[in-house]
């Protein structure tokens, strides 16, 4: 069967100015039919006809390395103007389904006349389908061939094809079908890594036209057909493979716990499963209701996540239902999961409802010269750690905008952060535990800690060095050269925050800018922003272009800045799977902490050994493993 509308098999680069333009059931953009002599086939022309009907939803990922990574943080909403830098959309949308099969077939495999033939190869099949596809090319010789589709498809349908189809042809990359959250890929006319654009291998009025009359279902259920034995296949090597080990948890406990397992959680983002544990979606969705229930979330939350992309995973297994009856099925889904709780709930002794912390609080209050504790009252140290926070503030400047310098702000934040959890100004956090306060590593914590105890007036002073299981002491100290007019300064209101998860994606000058805002009694302009918070102009644009796409900042008509409230922080951290990122961190120093106690205990015979260790004593792999008390707080339980 000829496609209806595509007027050749094969069309490559140098014949795709000899293509016949047909004129065709649906008109073009304005803009590319106003009657003005413009180039066939203008970049910008390009992207503003196709790229917002192939796009999965409209989101565009910019490139700012060269087209080397495309990450979350410099997602952007989707407009018709064509992005100054190599873009690429997103494939899946919110629902977890997408629009159009994106194929990318690349050189760097096995060179450009691989690509060719695959791509013959290709064509020829989707010709014999009956489908209608569109093609471009990239200046390094890569191929992408899009086909677009009437009825949107799942990303588990979606992906069985295309690794179907991977295992047909060797350059094509199968990568961007199987990532849910991440899976994007630039679209005809944009901008390339190596200069020039993704050039369309067919005339624009033709692409066109194809994005317009998608692919029908009837088409799509030919091209699975004739692909069935390569999905079976793909499916039975899924079967063998092992899956990732910090997912392959046990099922959800009957028991009502606080929160979601890891495993259920990735289940929810990411649409991927063990599948030998779970046969089928409907398998894998029933398992991350009942663990959702389980963890004591309503019904509403997870109705929540669903319809605002927050779990795509989730909302993929559910797409296989016309839209009317999707919250009708998670319902009954939800009522199984209910009944399935209530029925083995007396099936293990003891109450699993409150989250038991295995490791002891740490002390705050520091020993003197004769052992007694120093007491103090919490009122003053909550006023001494305010008058040290505008010491901050002044000392700041002298930390030059590198990645070493934004690190130990960030470090110093998490310092008073914890002074002020627990009302003192001596601080007994070890490296692990402000490691995960910071979103750094704990080797890297504890040489910008040496460092900045090291600085002539310091912001901290060692007081004491940790001993077997405690942290080292750290007292917050106002230097003498900024004391007077720290205590002149206006105390800052709201509460001082180390990294919070989200900014984790977003980075550390995104979150001084949001803080600087969020601090503000009124909205500030960009260049009091500079001021603010110590970054060149440069730094505090590409950060408020980041916060703006994510709908946490607004800018007013007054060109000042202010903060949206409604956007939660918490929110966006679990749609970009970061707090999966503090959940594998904190598991990490979990199992370190248990190695570090069994050491001391094979290598420590008295108690004067343990509170005074030789010089064997590891303090650069073991000091301080992290308290779960204090980084559950910190990583998950603060407000926005």
């Amino acid at each position: 069967m000829k496609p209806v509308c595509q007027d050749w098999p094969f069309v490559i680069p140098s014949d795709r100015n000899k293509a016949i333009v047909h004129q065709r059931a649906y008109a073009l953009p304005e803009s590319l039919s106003s009657g003005v002599s413009q180039p066939e086939n203008e970049p910008a022309q390009v992207w503003a006809a196709l790229t917002p009907l192939l796009a999965g939803q409209p989101r565009v990922r910019l490139s700012r390395d060269a087209g080397k990574t495309y990450p979350l943080k410099h997602e952007r909403s989707l407009t018709e103007a064509l992005p100054t830098l190599p873009a690429a959309v997103r494939i899946f949308g919110k629902d977890g389904t997408c629009t159009a099969i994106f194929l990318d077939f690349d050189s760097s495999v096995a060179g450009v006349d691989w690509v060719e033939a695959d791509v013959r190869a290709l064509q020829t099949w989707l010709h014999s389908c009956g489908a209608r596809w569109i093609e471009d090319y990239s200046p390094n010789g890569g191929r992408h061939v899009y086909v677009p589709l009437e009825q949107r498809v799942t990303f588990s349908e979606a992906r069985d094809l295309v690794e179907a189809l991977g295992n047909r042809h060797r350059s094509l990359d199968k990568t961007p079908h199987q990532n849910l959250l991440h899976g994007c890929m630039r679209t005809p006319g944009s901008p390339h890594k190596r200069g020039g654009h993704q050039e369309l291998a067919m005339s624009l009025s033709t692409a066109y036209d194809v994005a317009r009359r998608p692919n029908s279902p009837t088409i799509w259920a030919a091209m699975n057909a004739d692909l069935a034995r390569e999905i079976a296949a793909v499916r039975a090597v899924r079967l063998e493979e092992s899956f990732a080990p910090d997912t392959a948890e046990a099922p959800p406990s009957p028991h009502l716990s606080r929160r979601m397992s890891r495993a259920m959680q990735q289940m929810a983002l990411t649409g991927l499963y063990d599948a030998n544990r779970y046969a089928t979606d409907s398998d894998a969705r029933q398992a991350i209701i009942t663990g959702a229930a389980a963890a004591g979330m309503k019904l509403a939350d997870v109705e929540r996540r669903i319809l605002q992309g927050v779990w795509p995973g989730l909302a993929s297994f559910y797409a296989r239902y016309a839209a009317r009856h999707r919250l009708p099925s998670l319902k009954r889904d939800w009522d199984s999961a209910i009944a399935y709780l209530r029925k083995n709930q007396g099936s293990k002794e003891g109450n699993n409802s409150v989250r038991i912390s295995p490791t002891s609080q740490p002390n705050t209050q520091p020993l003197g010269a004769k052992g007694n504790l120093i007491s103090s009252n919490p009122e003053t140290e909550h006023r001494y750690i305010r008058t040290w926070r505008n010491a901050l503030r002044l000392k700041e400047h002298s930390y030059k905008e590198s990645r070493t310098g934004l690190a130990r702000r960030m470090v110093l934040r998490a310092l008073g952060e914890a002074a002020h959890m627990t009302a003192s100004r001596f601080v007994e956090f070890g490296d692990r535990s402000l490691a995960v306060a910071t979103g750094l590593d704990h080797t890297t914590v504890g040489s910008h800690l040496r460092a900045l105890r090291s600085e002539n007036d310091p912001l901290v002073t060692l007081v004491e060095q940790g001993r077997g299981t405690k942290g080292d002491l750290y007292m917050l100290t106002i230097p003498e050269d900024v004391k007077a007019a720290a205590e002149d300064l206006s105390w800052r209101k709201g509460k001082i925050h180390a990294l919070r998860p989200v900014f984790r994606e977003l980075g550390l000058p995104a979150a001084f800018v949001y803080e600087a805002l969020e601090q503000a009694a009124t909205p500030l302009p960009t260049m009091e922003l500079v001021y603010a918070t110590k970054l060149s102009r440069t730094a505090v644009t590409e950060a408020l272009e980041v916060l703006a796409a994510w709908k946490l900042i607004t800018r007013r008509k007054d060109r000042a800045w202010s903060v949206v409230h409604s956007t939660s922080l918490r929110e966006l951290a679990e749609h970009f799977g970061v707090l999966e990122v503090v959940a594998a961190q904190l598991e990490r120093y979990r199992i370190e902490r248990i190695l570090w106690k069994e050491w001391l205990s094979k290598n420590v015979n008295t108690v004067a050994e343990l509170l005074s260790p030789g010089e064997d004593y590891p303090w650069e792999m073991f000091e301080g493993p992290p308290d779960d008390w204090s980084l559950s707080d910190m990583a998950f339980s603060r407000p926005g």
